[in-house]
């Protein structure tokens, strides 16, 4: 049995110049570029900006190291600058992880306001037929503005990577102990922002996405998004939300604005003052002096962040962000796969927070040209393909069996080399293929059947979301006996390395991921077939 793998394209370094193009174009003129109908374009001095502070930002990216995939910066309600990475690029969702959590707040606060419930109602009366046989005083008196606040009680919090594809998530957490009082002690807890889903689908009758779509998403025009759910359905809340670095920004402009978006209050005003202000301090204990230059222990709202500035953020693993600052009336949204995220965020404050003035700066054509032509041809780096013509030939065509199979179900791969790509299937133990197509020195595009990293493990349930996964591939030969496949999976921050280590009929496989699952997995050996 093979899973088609369909047409691939390849992706030449710039693939999104074209896009890039007519958006700068637009931007010089401050014309509304269609799709976007509701974000103008504008240039940076026109609203302020200096744009050599955003070549100054894009310089500081590179040399930090920091991998950002993708970023929109809005002032005054424009679009001044966007860029995205090759192979990253605009037209494409990107996993947000716990930048979800912010959206989920949102549902909330419209569910708060169409009277369907309190921040002050209990948990449990929300679950009847799900509670535990002894329900404790403190999850008795646990109310839904703990779950907003990450002061839920459960020390320590449960950990959502746990959950079986068979349990009943909501029985289940309610079932863990609350060892500390509700409301006392900020614990991050994934699985608390799960039950605010949970309750907006018991009290809505509906999934939150759909909740949301005649609601937020419809108004601010975001079409293309998907949710990860729990096995019933329900979405999983503090993680799972995929939608694109524009659809970010739109929502952080949505607050800017204080719920206002196109002459409409979507969500009161007061609603958002209350859950971008601070309700639970992370760190008590510390001072203002140990709290300077830290943006996770300035206060946390429901399920936003306050951030150094007097500003506010969703923020998600390996670098999701929207970031919001009201004093200086501007949105940025950034897709990323880093490890130091307070390290992104200082390239904000060092580099674009400083070019922001009031009132509008004297064009500067120069800068500005320099800018277009910079974001037209941002990219990550391609492998450097090398060449060894002598193994390539030895290993074209040939199939090698793993036993015992690889921790991720691998029992064969076979490598196939024609022109310019190498062909390379995984099978697993079903017999299930996998056709991974590599460009040399180029990203070669397309989609998969294979399910990419992920911080939580991946539930057949989620498949219609998750799969087909789009990818971007390139090899490499590394020495004399060593293939390199470099995967992004280029709708997440994550990307899977395969190194193929050869020594005359056998071959070693490491399959590594950056950053989630597939860290470093043990060595698999095999044996060329017959």
């Amino acid at each position: 049995m093979k899973h088609a793998t369909p047409q691939l394209k390849k992706c030449p370094l710039g693939k999104w110049a074209i896009v890039l193009i007519i958006l700068l174009l637009a931007a010089c003129t401050g014309k509304e570029v269609p799709g976007d109908s509701d974000l103008p374009r504008s240039t940076p001095e026109a609203e302020g900006v200096s744009s050599t502070s955003i070549l100054k930002f894009l310089d500081a990216v590179e040399e930090s190291g920091q991998e950002l995939h993708g970023f929109v910066y809005l002032r005054n309600g424009k679009v001044i600058a966007q860029g995205w990475w090759d192979p990253y690029g605009p037209g494409l969702k990107h996993t947000l992880y716990s930048t979800s959590k912010s959206f989920t707040s949102t549902a909330i606060g419209f569910a708060v306001t169409e009277g369907l419930l309190s921040v002050d109602d209990p948990v449990i009366s929300f679950f009847p037929d799900q509670l535990p046989d002894s329900v404790s005083d403190y999850l008795a008196s646990m109310k839904v503005k703990h779950l907003l606040t990450m002061s839920a009680g459960q020390d320590p919090p449960q950990d959502m990577r746990g959950m079986q594809p068979d349990q009943d998530w909501v029985e289940a957490f309610l079932a863990y102990p609350v060892s500390r009082e509700p409301g006392s002690v900020f614990m991050y807890n994934s699985m608390a922002t799960y039950m605010l889903s949970a309750i907006i689908t018991e009290v809505t009758g509906e999934a939150m996405l759909e909740y949301l779509e005649p609601r937020l998403f419809g108004p601010l025009q975001i079409e293309d998004k998907d949710w990860e759910t729990d096995p019933d359905g329900i979405n999983s809340g503090g993680w799972g939300l995929r939608l694109k670095t524009g659809d970010m920004a739109r929502f952080g402009q949505l607050y800017l604005q204080q719920g206002q978006w196109n002459g409409e209050q979507l969500l009161p005003a007061e609603w958002i003052r209350e859950a971008t202000s601070k309700h639970i301090d992370q760190a008590p204990g510390m001072t203002e002096e140990e709290r300077a230059g830290d943006d996770w222990v300035q206060g946390y709202g429901y399920k936003f962040w306050r951030s150094q500035h007097r500003s506010f953020r969703a923020d998600g693993a390996f670098g999701q962000l929207i970031m919001v600052l009201p004093e200086e009336n501007a949105v940025i949204a950034v897709n990323a796969e880093v490890r130091d995220m307070q390290k992104e965020v200082n390239l904000v404050w060092d580099h674009l927070l400083p070019g922001m003035h009031d009132g509008a700066l004297e064009a500067d054509p120069e800068a500005l040209e320099a800018l277009q032509a910079r974001l037209e041809n941002i990219s990550l780096p391609v492998p450097e393909p090398g060449s060894n013509d002598s193994l390539q030939g030895a290993i074209d065509n040939s199939t090698y069996h793993f036993e015992p199979v690889g921790e991720d179900g691998t029992a064969s791969c076979s490598f196939r080399f024609d022109q310019e790509e190498c062909h390379v299937t995984l099978t697993d133990s079903a017999g299930i293929e996998y056709e991974l197509v590599q460009g040399a020195g180029e990203w070669i595009t397309g989609e998969i059947m294979l399910p990419g990293p992920n911080l939580v493990p991946f539930d057949e349930a989620n498949a219609p979301v998750l799969l087909p996964a789009k990818i971007a591939a390139a090899y490499r030969w590394k020495g004399s006996d060593t293939l390199e496949l470099t995967v992004r999976y280029i709708e997440s921050p994550h990307t899977v390395h395969y190194i193929f280590s050869f020594d005359g009929d056998r071959v070693s496989m490491k399959k590594d991921a950056t950053m989630g699952l597939y860290r470093n997995q043990p060595v698999v050996e095999g044996k060329r077939m017959p």
